[in-house]
């Protein structure tokens, strides 16, 4: 039996769903029930019966589905797969920025830790950020807005809705490695491509884009689209998602350096040793997962 197949043998044994992210790699989105976003996911398996949610991802993505999935077991295969952005803000830090200003409110991205959630008025993600800090203004216009922990989405969001932010210094290393250089060298290469890149980037670099979008915008916009060439500015696995929905297309990385080692540290065998063992099993105290809920529930409330 092959590992593939022990996978999806004790996957059925433990009444487990396998989460993958859109920059996991290819053979690990190849052996997920559900691939995409780290929010989408977790409300995907929110819905299913399973017992267990193997999420080949980061921590504060699997901690989210534990906040949204408190009674099933969820399994990080790679205890060590963090996010270099996330661990730039925590609650302490958070709550002492928030003593600055105490009429403020605090939105964050999902891409925080439960604790620091537990901490926020808002979440939001890259595809609706802009929609929740919309609503956050028609309804308290005169409050100020701390928004963590990415600068650049920060940025991003700002300039669309024409309101300046109180933001944290944080910033997603992979995509900050992309630089309007290899976005103009590309399109050179590739003059009939449109250039699409994540709200994660520089402003330099979303400032050359067609299109700026969450990963599950890109997906959705490609599928539509009747272009067939495009320059992807995000990390470069999800190519592998898109070329299997758009086999007929051709996708370009504005550079082969967008790589998130700690998306690559999940392996099969590692999804396997942990739904063999049960390890790295996520916790979350009840009173965080109470709180940090709220936050979520708030965003889903308004998208």
């Amino acid at each position: 039996m092959n590992i593939v197949d022990k996978i999806n043998k004790l996957k059925k044994e433990k009444n487990a769903v396998i989460l993958a992210h859109n920059y996991q790699l290819p053979e690990i989105q190849d052996i997920a029930d559900f691939v995409g976003d780290s929010l989408g996911l977790s409300i995907e398996a929110s819905h299913t019966d399973a017992a267990m949610i193997v999420f080949c991802g980061v921590r504060f993505m699997a901690e989210t589905a534990k906040i949204l999935s408190p009674q099933k077991i969820v399994l990080l295969p790679d205890k060590n797969a963090g996010c270099p952005m996330a661990d730039m803000i925590d609650a302490e830090s958070l709550k002492s920025l928030q003593a600055k200003h105490p009429d403020a409110i605090t939105v964050c991205y999902v891409n925080t830790s439960a604790e620091v959630k537990a901490h926020c008025d808002y979440s939001c993600t890259s595809a609706n950020a802009v929609k929740i800090v919309q609503h956050i203004l028609l309804n308290h216009k005169n409050k100020e807005i701390i928004f963590i922990p990415d600068k650049y989405l920060a940025q991003y969001v700002s300039a669309q809705v024409k309101r300046d932010f109180i933001f944290w210094e944080g910033y997603c290393p992979t995509h900050a490695r992309i630089l309007p250089d290899n976005i103009l060298q590309a399109k050179k290469m590739y003059p009939k491509a449109k250039i699409i890149v994540h709200p994660e980037c520089r402003p330099t670099v979303t400032s050359l884009a067609d299109v700026v979008a969450s990963t599950e915008g890109m997906s959705k916009y490609i599928k539509k689209s009747p272009e067939t060439e495009f320059i992807i500015g995000t990390e470069i696995g999800i190519i592998h998602r898109i070329k299997k929905e758009n086999p007929e297309k051709y996708f370009y990385p504005a550079t082969e350096k967008a790589v998130c080692p700690n998306m690559k540290r999940i392996t099969l065998e590692k999804v396997l040793w942990s739904l063999e063992d049960s390890t790295h099993e996520i916790t979350v105290p009840p009173d965080i997962i109470k709180k940090a809920h709220l936050s979520i529930e708030r965003m889903l409330q308004i998208v």
